[in-house]
């Protein structure tokens, strides 16, 4: 007997919600991440709570963990009712904090998602001065993946006065958000 597509998903979410092995859990959240890539999973991931799950996952010690579950919200907030979701799930602020995660994944995930949850009313969170700071930071970087994408989010997300108030005030401080390991 061949389990529906809400089943199946069911299953992996009783499945991550149940296991002890820390690999079967980063097993399921890799896959609860790619089925979050299509868009006829959006309904059923939104009845299961993938969402909070994912959003959850974002302050995991472990890094497997956070790069499947900032993948996962990268690709489910294109949609408008996820995007609104995220937003009211208070979700920028755990996302921006992955923006100085070590590993290259979870960071290029944080900074795209960024950018697909900008709207004029979270526009102001999303592009948060210590946000530009580290984009500029990024747009710096020797990966040319992660230079591109933060040149991309100062250019088309950020007003000019955001970026010159960042980089005036990045001339004054050392601290800042590390850059990925390559």
């Amino acid at each position: 007997m061949e389990l529906g597509r809400l089943e199946y998903l069911q299953a992996l979410v009783t499945e991550f919600q149940v296991t002890d092995s820390t690999e079967a859990k980063e097993q399921v959240l890799a896959n609860l991440a790619n089925f979050a890539y299509d868009p006829s999973n959006y309904e059923y991931l939104r009845q299961l709570q993938v969402l909070d799950l994912f959003l959850d996952m974002l302050t995991e010690d472990n890094e497997t963990l956070v790069e499947f579950a900032m993948g996962g919200l990268c690709n489910l907030c294109l949609d408008k009712t996820n995007k609104e979701y995220i937003l009211e799930a208070s979700g920028v602020e755990p996302i921006i904090n992955c923006l100085s995660s070590s590993n290259e994944e979870t960071v290029v995930s944080a900074v795209t998602t960024l950018m697909f949850l900008t709207t004029p009313r979270s526009r102001a969170q999303t592009t948060a001065l210590p946000v530009v700071e580290c984009m500029l930071r990024f747009s710096l970087s020797a990966n040319t993946r992660l230079s591109n994408l933060a040149s991309i989010f100062l250019q088309d997300y950020c007003t000019p006065p955001q970026v010159e108030e960042a980089r005036n005030l990045s001339k004054h401080t050392a601290v800042g958000i590390p850059l990925p390991k390559d």
